[in-house]
């Protein structure tokens, strides 16, 4: 069995690497600032992924090193591309596979399914360093530096996750008030479930024939927003309203939530069909994805978990 490191395995990507190995009998060490939040039986170590030095001791004797690193937002330029790039040299050192956990941002604007080899036109900054990482890291296998492989997950959703779908559209479907969708209620839309991304990536780090390409997620098949919100709303025994979130809303939005003020530039998305092609990774894996059910019972099993947590939302008093 082999030694895997995890950075950003307290995260919710990254908890789900690290507990995925761990069942695969593996030596994992997690990888966080804090150095807490790591799942039970892994190697907890505070580090700042940005220091080369540390991060090489960190990886030293690794077979593989997943980058799921995620510093706030805020600080991604220049925090985000130093992360990348001392990763990559401490992978190179330990002759370890680096893995990388990547989104779909780099792709724009689209019509019809994403694909690993779809044009790389992004229209955000955030877009623009995620094609910046992902092409230091195929980089890397190219020179013969490391081996490298890219896996590409939607928009998120699941426990722990703090995204366009996460606690505004949650705890507003559970609780049978109206939910705001981040774009056109009505397109076709796919989203990769937690669990999934996490699966994906300690596949993808422990197949031998996987070195210097991208995999999509495995996604359920496409449903809309109203759907979605619907499909909570059946689950939790709610009946929710589906609302829609309008540039006005935005910006009162951007003042209370974090999330949204860093994500509102990333709502092109929702405004066309958001559909990924899975195909590649489901040929490699013979893994299906979580269905939508599943996927959102456990997420609302997570949030009622904290009676507090159910009970936060985005927008203060919306009903």
């Amino acid at each position: 069995m082999g030694i895997h490191v995890v950075v950003g395995g307290n995260g919710a990507s990254g908890t789900v690497v690290c507990m995925e190995l761990l069942a695969a009998g593996h030596t994992v060490r997690a990888v966080s600032r804090s150095g807490r939040g790591a799942p039970a039986g892994v190697e907890a170590i505070a580090a700042d992924a940005t220091d080369v030095a540390r991060m090489a001791e960190i990886c030293a004797g690794a077979d593989t090193v997943y980058h799921c690193a995620l510093p706030p937002m805020e600080t991604w330029l220049p925090t985000y591309v130093d992360v990348t790039t001392a990763l990559i040299t401490a992978a190179g050192q330990a002759s370890a596979r680096l893995v990388y956990a990547d989104d779909t941002w780099m792709y724009g604007k689209v019509d019809g399914p994403m694909r690993e080899d779809s044009p790389i036109r992004p229209v955000c900054y955030k877009g623009v360093l995620r094609a910046l990482a992902a092409e230091l890291i195929l980089s890397a296998h190219v020179r013969g530096h490391t081996e490298t492989a890219i896996v590409r997950a939607a928009e998120l959703y699941g426990p722990r996750v703090e995204s366009l779908l996460g606690a505004n559209v949650f705890t507003a479907a559970m609780n049978g008030r109206k939910a705001m969708w981040p774009g056109d209620p009505d397109l076709p839309m796919t989203a990769t479930y937690i669990g999934d991304f996490g699966r994906a990536l300690a596949d993808i780090g422990q197949h031998p024939d996987v070195a210097g390409k991208i995999y999509h997620v495995q996604v359920a098949p496409a449903i809309t927003g109203r759907v979605f919100i619907e499909t909570i709303g059946r689950i939790a025994g709610s009946s929710p309203k589906v609302g829609q979130l309008t540039p006005r809303l935005v910006g009162l939005m951007k003042i209370v939530a974090p999330v949204v003020r860093e994500g509102a530039e990333l709502l092109y998305q929702f405004d066309r069909p958001f559909l990924v092609d899975d195909s590649r990774i489901r040929e490699l894996t013979g893994r299906d994805a979580t269905s939508w059910d599943d996927g959102i019972r456990q997420t609302l099993d997570w949030y009622r978990a904290d009676p507090e947590r159910s009970k936060y939302r985005l927008i203060p008093g919306k009903r």
